[in-house]
């Protein structure tokens, strides 16, 4: 049985590798990004699995057996209440906490006077990032942790080692979930570290989002200064948790450095120019980065060509996945393009119409995998995924 396994186990992760590699392997592998869905088709709430991980790695590898998927994340519900309350992080609301029980965690984005980092502090992130998030930044997203100069109690002095043990149960805990879900259902874990791009830092946790616009017209040059210190901190953290076998891809969460959230000339002038090394430096070591491009990218295609033959694999959310397969599926794998809409509120016929319609005219030569365009929340229909599932094993044969 152990034998039988590790076999599916290796012809899963061909399949997947070779996908990724924009080659043509024996079927499209199926690598659905499911978060919550996972919850609900356990019979865990939202809360359940955002307080308790053990709940949320036991969906997962249930959902990966039942539907008998080629590759799933480890947890798609990152956000674990052990960890992020150890520490009073200001930043998220928790369902069974500030949310409803079957409410999926939300991040709170602070106000612009607000902001975790106030404009005159460029010159300080820029000399010293890690002192700065260490000394500055902490203690402003955090109920716990006391200012730098300020008085230190016990509620500070606790935070830092709750969280250092929560942190250390996390982390250490998806080395065996990713040996079980190989040995449990043979699938595999379909990435392998985090990165951000610099400008996506600045807006998500430092500045917030009406505050890097503020900055992009009236300190650019500031911007494009911080964007740049933190390159080959972020560049470190990518490579630090990625796949040693360099077999899936470092996962790269794109939030808002596209057109319209930012200007055309805001993403060539600093996103680009601030991502693209990283990019470039992590396929220097063998690693291929998973571009996640929520939203819609396709304004910035042309960019993404630069990059190097096979450097990424392209997720596509609301962008024409169509549109994306002409100007760059030549150059890179391609994932996605299934509506998350259609999963939630269609039939299971409309879904497999837009299955085969993804998989004749973009998956014919390889180099696709079937998942949906975002991840997966509670609202996704089970009966939809199933057609999505079932379908593409049908009918994605090589």
């Amino acid at each position: 049985m152990a034998k039988d396994m590790e076999r599916l186990y290796q012809q899963r992760l061909g399949r997947y590798v070779t996908a990724m590699r924009n080659g043509k392997p024996d079927r499209v592998p199926i690598r659905p990004f499911v978060a919550e869905f996972t919850a609900k088709y356990a019979g865990f709430t939202s809360q359940q699995v955002t307080h308790d991980f053990n709940n949320a790695f036991s969906a997962a590898r249930k959902c990966a057996a039942e539907f008998d998927w080629d590759a799933v994340v480890a947890n798609m519900v990152y956000v674990w209440t052990g960890l992020t309350e150890q520490i009073g992080l200001k930043y998220y609301a928790v369902p069974g906490v500030q949310l409803p029980a079957k409410t999926a965690f939300q991040y709170l984005e602070p106000k612009e006077h607000d902001a975790f980092m106030k404009p005159e502090e460029y010159d300080a992130l820029i000399e010293d990032p890690t002192g700065f998030l260490f000394n500055v930044w902490l203690p402003r997203v955090s109920r716990d942790v006391a200012a730098a100069g300020r008085p230190t109690g016990f509620r500070n002095n606790m935070s830092f080692l709750k969280g250092g043990m929560a942190m250390l149960s996390y982390f250490t805990a998806f080395g065996p979930q990713i040996e079980a879900l190989r040995t449990e259902s043979g699938t595999v874990s379909a990435i392998a570290g985090i990165l951000k791009a610099p400008m996506d830092i600045l807006a998500d946790k430092l500045r917030g989002y009406l505050g890097l616009l503020s900055d992009l017209e009236e300190r650019p040059d500031k911007v494009v200064a911080a964007c740049e210190a933190l390159m080959p901190h972020l560049t470190h953290v990518a490579l630090s948790g990625a796949d040693p076998a360099k077999n899936v891809p470092i996962g790269l969460w794109m939030h808002r450095g596209c057109v319209p959230f930012v200007s055309m000339r805001h993403f060539q002038e600093i996103y680009w120019p601030t991502l693209k090394p990283i990019i470039e430096e992590l396929w220097k070591h063998g690693h291929q980065t998973l571009f996640y491009a929520e939203g819609n990218w396709d304004r910035h295609l042309e960019a993404f060509a630069e990059l190097p033959d096979g450097a990424i694999v392209y997720h596509v959310d609301q962008g024409d996945i169509f549109e994306v397969h002409r100007r760059i599926g030549h150059k890179f794998c391609l994932s996605g393009g299934i509506p998350n809409v259609l999963l939630s509120f269609g039939s299971p016929d409309e879904v497999r119409q837009r299955c085969r319609k993804v998989i004749d005219e973009v998956a014919g030569d390889g180099g696709y995998i079937m998942d949906a365009g975002a991840i997966m929340q509670d609202d996704t229909q089970t009966a939809n995924l199933r057609a999505m599932t079932d379908f593409t094993r049908e009918y994605g044969v090589y």
